[in-house]
């Protein structure tokens, strides 16, 4: 059993390097700072509704997971929880609780990012199929680390529902706007019009 959890982790960790088109170490930093403001700031810029900015915040995930490699993709990871502690705004009174909430939510975006590295562009499967299986396998993760941490009455009920069909709905949703923005380019015209 062991074997085949380190043999399962090899193969996902593998995939880290994968892209959806090549693009240089110059090219994955442009597109790294570009991400990673917009990850920290969404939840200033959008504020509410929170279904918004969780959209938004998965839509980017799912870009970094295409274009970006390794270790960049560790802030985008990241920075959207940060983000949404730094505003205040998620939760209202319940901010604080997030705090506990904050290295599964890492946890979490991880495994999206590594559902498209790995059954996307390792595997070769469907854009379709991939954006279930990955949105499933996050939200299934969040709830059941929200069901855990409210079994010991360390937060309060309205994390169990924002963990579970919440994080379904976001992420299956940014996963069709990050669709319809990879498949036109966006990122690479971005790159092209600035000059690089």
């Amino acid at each position: 059993m062991k074997q085949k959890i380190k043999n399962c982790f090899a193969y996902a960790s593998g995939s880290v390097y994968l892209q959806a088109f090549s693009l240089d170490y110059l090219h994955q930093g442009i597109l790294l700072f570009a991400y990673s403001l917009l990850c920290f700031f969404t939840p200033f810029l959008i504020g509410e509704p929170q279904l918004a900015a969780g959209i938004a915040v998965n839509a980017f995930l799912i870009l970094s997971a295409l274009e970006l490699q390794g270790w960049r993709l560790l802030p985008v990871i990241m920075l959207p929880s940060l983000g949404a502690l730094s505003r205040g705004i998620v939760f209202g009174p319940f901010t604080p609780y997030l705090l506990l909430l904050v290295p599964f939510i890492w946890i979490g975006n991880a495994l999206l990012v590594l559902s498209f590295k790995t059954i996307l562009l390792k595997m070769k499967k469907g854009f379709g199929i991939t954006l279930l299986a990955g949105s499933f396998i996050k939200s299934v993760f969040l709830f059941s680390s929200a069901f855990v941490l409210f079994s010991y009455s360390l937060l309060p009920s309205i994390f169990l529902s924002a963990m579970g069909a919440f994080q379904l709905a976001t992420a299956l949703a940014g996963g069709t706007i990050a669709y319809g923005i990879h498949k036109s380019g966006a990122a690479r015209k971005l790159i092209g019009m600035a000059g690089f």
